[in-house]
């Protein structure tokens, strides 16, 4: 989430103008992440969060916020895509695909312990299970096919040792049968950053989980990776068993894996791995302008996918 597109409050009052929420009342700009411009806004009915779409057109909207209203419907505490009064959930703002949610309650947790992971890896089986009668279809923008093509793209700025690793990791990837695993609507960014925990420290729950715009579908397995990879290891990357072994169990308490994804699991932890650095190297070296912007180090993921390489983390029998 970042501020590319400037609105002012004139402007973001006239757009209000199509919606049933009041008066606009504040609006603050939201400086964390990379790809959209988000703003948070009160109005004398509640608190929400704008989102002009940078990259996304219009044409792969309706698949996001169409799961973010499905996922809400099942009870997920997801940010809830607000109806215009043509009943759109898709409007545009400054020449941007536009749109509104409802704003979650609580606060990311950055250093999480066993109880805060195992609470994610049973919200993360329990969307999966909620997102299997969905019927969009969008592949995940950040796929298989988006790494190979985005490889060579990056490659020229690392050094050989980099490139190596880069190249190595694209054709190991490409001899996987990924394919095959369960397959359906991931979250694909379930970092600390995207899970509002609120309570008190002793017992914390989870408010809310946003940012769903790199949604897809892909195999659910990549988005349990994608996660671990985040939540259970140490600043240097190595996985925590603690942390690790309490999301694992609880997500299959709703969903357990099957013996192809246990065998699976080892590759799609470096998958998931790949996916980050890559992303990571693309925003570093070939950043667009813009205000209040922050690009990652790319370095972690590849740290982090290094020891993925050499060391996988093993998945606790049910």
């Amino acid at each position: 989430m970042s501020v590319y597109t400037k609105v002012s409050p004139e402007e973001l009052s006239a757009w209000l103008a199509d919606y049933s929420i009041g008066r606009l009342l504040g609006l603050q700009g939201i400086a964390s992440g990379i790809e959209n411009t988000n703003y948070f806004v009160t109005t004398t009915h509640g608190r929400y969060v704008l989102t002009l779409f940078e990259r996304l057109g219009f044409e792969e909207l309706p698949f996001y916020l169409n799961l973010m209203a499905h996922l809400a419907r099942h009870a997920i505490p997801c940010p809830a895509p607000v109806a215009n009064r043509r009943n759109e959930l898709l409007g545009a703002l400054k020449g941007k695909p536009a749109t509104l949610v409802t704003r979650l309650s609580g606060a990311p947790v950055f250093q999480p312990g066993n109880a805060h992971c195992a609470q994610v890896g049973a919200m993360l089986a329990a969307m999966h299970v909620a997102g299997a009668s969905y019927d969009g279809k969008l592949e995940n923008p950040r796929g298989a096919a988006w790494r190979r093509e985005t490889a060579p793209l990056v490659a020229g700025f690392l050094d050989a040792s980099r490139q190596d690793l880069l190249a190595a990791e694209v054709e190991f990837e490409s001899q996987q049968r990924f394919d095959a695993l369960p397959r359906g609507p991931t979250h694909g960014d379930l970092f600390r950053d995207n899970v509002l925990f609120e309570g008190e420290s002793s017992s914390q729950r989870i408010g809310g989980v946003i940012d769903f715009y790199f949604a897809g579908i892909d195999s659910l397995l990549f988005d349990v990776a994608v996660t671990l990879n985040d939540w259970c290891v140490d600043p240097a990357g190595r996985i925590d068993p603690g942390r690790a072994q309490a999301l694992l169990a609880a997500y299959q308490e709703a969903r357990p894996l099957t013996a192809m994804e246990r065998e699976a699991w080892p590759a799609m932890l470096r998958a998931a791995a790949l996916r980050f650095w890559l992303s990571r190297l693309y925003d570093f070296y070939l950043p667009r302008p813009g205000e209040l912007t922050h690009a990652h180090d790319p370095e972690h993921f590849r740290r982090v996918l290094e020891l993925r390489r050499r060391d996988a983390c093993p998945i606790p029998c049910r």
